[in-house]
Formats: C-alpha cells, sequence, structure tokens
C-alpha cells in the first residue's frame, strides 16, 4: 500500500461507548481507575497497548484530557515511537506540546490553525515537525505522506468516533484492535467507538465496512480482547 497498514485500538464499554460521559472531565483513563469491577481488569488494556505500532495516531483533544497540557515534564521517560496528533483548535497548549516532545521520540502535530504553539516549538525541539493543511485535513494524502516521508509502515490509531468514522468511511482503516471493559455506560450523547453522520437512505449503506473475525481472547476480570480484519474497496 502506499500508506501505513493501520489498527483502530481502543479500550470500549460493552455498549461500545468510549468515554464515561459527554464532558471533556469524564474519561476511561481517569474513572475506570475508581469504579469497583472494572477497574481489576483494566491494567490489560495499558499492557496491550505496551505492544502497539512504532507509530501512533491520535488526536489533541484525547491528549488535552489525558493531562497533557498540565502534567510535570520533569523525569519524563522518552519512548521511542513517532506520535501523530491531529489538532486543530488547538487543544493542545504550548506546554501540551513541549510534554509530548519529551515523552515521545518524535512528533508529529497535523494542524489546520496557523497559530498552533507547535509551530514556534519546532525552532526549540528537533523532533517536533508540523504537517498544515488548509481547510480541511486530507487524510488519504496524510497517511501517504507519513509512510513516504517519515517512514510509517504500520499505524496504531486511537482517535475519538467522530474521526474514527471519517477514516473508517475513507477506507483507512486495516482492522480493529477493542478491548471490551465489564461495564454498561449508556447516555446517548456519550461518545462511541464510531459515530459520523447517521445513514440513512440506500446509497448510504455502502459506507458500512463489513468485518472479518480474526480472534477472540477472554481476559481476566472479564475483560475481553476481540480483533477484526476491515474488508475495505466493496
Amino acid at each position: 500500500m502506499n500508506r501505513p497498514y493501520t489498527t483502530l485500538f481502543l479500550l470500549q464499554s460493552l455498549d461500545g461507548k468510549i468515554s464515561t460521559g459527554d464532558t471533556d472531565e469524564r474519561d476511561f483513563d481517569k474513572d475506570f481507575p475508581n469504579i469497583p469491577g472494572v477497574k481489576e481488569g483494566l491494567h490489560q488494556y495499558y499492557e496491550l497497548e505496551q505492544e502497539t505500532d512504532p507509530v501512533s495516531f491520535i488526536t489533541g483533544r484525547v491528549m488535552a484530557k489525558v493531562g497533557a497540557n498540565t502534567n510535570s515534564i520533569e523525569d519524563v521517560k522518552q519512548i521511542p515511537i513517532t506520535f501523530v496528533v491531529v489538532d486543530n483548535k488547538p487543544h493542545l497548549m504550548a506546554h501540551g506540546v513541549e510534554f509530548l516532545a519529551h515523552k515521545f521520540g518524535k512528533l508529529i502535530v497535523v494542524t489546520t490553525n496557523k497559530d498552533h504553539p507547535a509551530y514556534s516549538l519546532q525552532n526549540q525541539y528537533s523532533n517536533i515537525s508540523v504537517i498544515p493543511y488548509d481547510g480541511n485535513i486530507d487524510f488519504a494524502d496524510l497517511f501517504t505522506r507519513l509512510k513516504t516521508e517519515q517512514d510509517a509502515e504500520r499505524m496504531t490509531i486511537q482517535s475519538g468516533g467522530e474521526l474514527n468514522a471519517v477514516l473508517l468511511r475513507a477506507g483507512l482503516i486495516d482492522q480493529v484492535l477493542v478491548v471490551v471493559a465489564p461495564c454498561l455506560v449508556g447516555g446517548r450523547n456519550t461518545a462511541t467507538l464510531v459515530e459520523g453522520d447517521s445513514l440513512r437512505t440506500t446509497d448510504d449503506l455502502t459506507k458500512i465496512r463489513p468485518l472479518k473475525f480474526k480472534s477472540a481472547q477472554p481476559l481476566e476480570d472479564s475483560y475481553l480482547r476481540i480483533e477484526y480484519e476491515v474488508i475495505n474497496g466493496q
């Protein structure tokens, strides 16, 4: 392929939620450690996360939610992976960008925001680079550039439901690996694994991506690991 082979890797509840609520204050990383019956097996997700690809694709909103803008930079041990962050608003402040530059071997910020703090920090950190887009990000073009310019052969995607839908419907996700937590979250406005515009017409059904089962593994404390190949190009 002219792009990286991609894996959508996320933690979800049994009802497909990827957060504990519909505000940025609610987050699995923050809340699950405090919920009896869920917290006991949570470590298995983080252990699997350590085995993911050498290139990681995520959003600035997700990183802001888990504390990138406030985490201390002191004594951060750098991980030798390439970290690709899509961040238009921006959700990442200057400190958040610096934190990620300290934590990861290479930080690539993809943005349409000409005032993103990553631009000025490029001069201070040799491992920060910015890929700019005007108006909207062309993800097919971005993924091609990540392979040709950054040698990205395999990439793990851990973005939110809206962006997951964009990538899935563009045929840019090759497999899905989810860890199912033993809980039901609920909430019509709470983020799910794949969101985006709802399907309405018969023609819209072509946007549905069929899956081919690869494996399922029961984990400890009622957690479950499930893996599917995405059938693109039909």
